[in-house]
């Protein structure tokens, strides 16, 4: 190898945060191509939708934040164990008994690949903790860079409370910047010491993160489809919903009131739409793990 590519070479192993930037580049376009997030990109979200995603991510933080606990004393992650402004489970405790009530544990589902993907956070952290950062950067960054927005959002597409409940998972309130936390993150992480070997290792498991975060979302899709008929959209039948729909649009049918009913609902229906697209377009940063420059 000649002088240029052996500098390239070092440059790219010796930082970590922009070689896997680069590392994972196909296999994230590969992810937002799913079918699950193309739906999201049509306006084609629900409520239902958003819990299914949310219950997934419990069961991914969970195993997460369990390994990182029980590693934070390790080198080659304790420089970026920041518990207090990033770790996410009791956000989304809170979040999920808003939407399914106390009894939200047992109700949640689990698909068989949200069920990989914990097998594979508990083997990394209990077996390769070395590899356990690729994990945290890929999911972390992502959520720290979408909060604020997605959380505004979210509450106008879903018809959530403006109050901001059912939406903790989206707020870091001990995260004054997200810029210049972002920054630290990526200097703590470059200042692990490894050889170049597990600098390799990272890269691949960081795909294989994006990997596991595909099959995720194409065994949402499938949950998502089932009760769908004939293309329509599937409305929740919560009674957050229930509530929200009738008070917008009365018990009264279309056909009852005439045209300028269905105008008003067609105007009604195409704002909605036009909500659930831009959110469906901010949430790929987080449920993806998307990390933003």
């Amino acid at each position: 190898m000649d002088a240029q590519g052996t500098l390239r070479a070092e440059s790219t192993l010796g930082d970590l945060s922009e070689a896997l930037k680069e590392a994972t580049k196909d296999v994230h376009v590969q992810a937002e191509n799913t079918e699950f997030m193309r739906n999201f990109q049509k306006g084609q979200v629900s409520l239902r939708d958003f819990k299914l995603v949310m219950s997934s991510l419990y069961y991914i933080y969970e195993a997460l934040e369990e390994e990182i606990e029980r590693n934070k004393e390790h080198p080659a992650y304790a420089p970026v164990y920041f518990p207090l402004e990033l770790h996410r489970r009791a956000a989304l405790e809170e979040d999920l008994q808003y939407f399914y009530g106390p009894s939200w544990k047992q109700e949640i589902p689990c698909p068989e690949a949200t069920r990989r993907y914990v097998e594979r956070l508990q083997h990394v952290g209990q077996q390769e903790p070395e590899l356990l950062v690729a994990h945290a950067y890929t999911r972390y960054l992502g959520d720290l860079s979408g909060g604020q927005v997605l959380k505004k959002i979210a509450q106008k597409a879903l018809h959530l409370p403006a109050s901001g409940e059912g939406l903790a998972f989206f707020s870091f309130d001990a995260v004054s910047s997200a810029t210049k936390f972002k920054q630290l993150y990526r200097s703590r992480m470059n200042s692990i010491d490894m050889d170049d070997s597990t600098k390799a290792r990272i890269l691949e498991e960081a795909k294989t993160a994006f990997l596991l975060n595909i099959k995720v979302f194409e065994a949402l899709q499938e949950m998502a489809s089932r009760p769908e008929q004939n293309g329509q959209l599937n409305l929740e039948k919560s009674e957050l919903r229930k509530q929200d729909f009738s008070k917008a649009n009365g018990p009264t049918s279309t056909r009852e009131n005439g045209p300028k009913e269905s105008q008003k609902q067609l105007a009604m229906g195409v704002s909605f739409l036009r909500w659930a697209l831009i959110f469906s377009v901010a949430v790929l940063s987080v449920a993806v793990g998307l990390y933003a420059l």
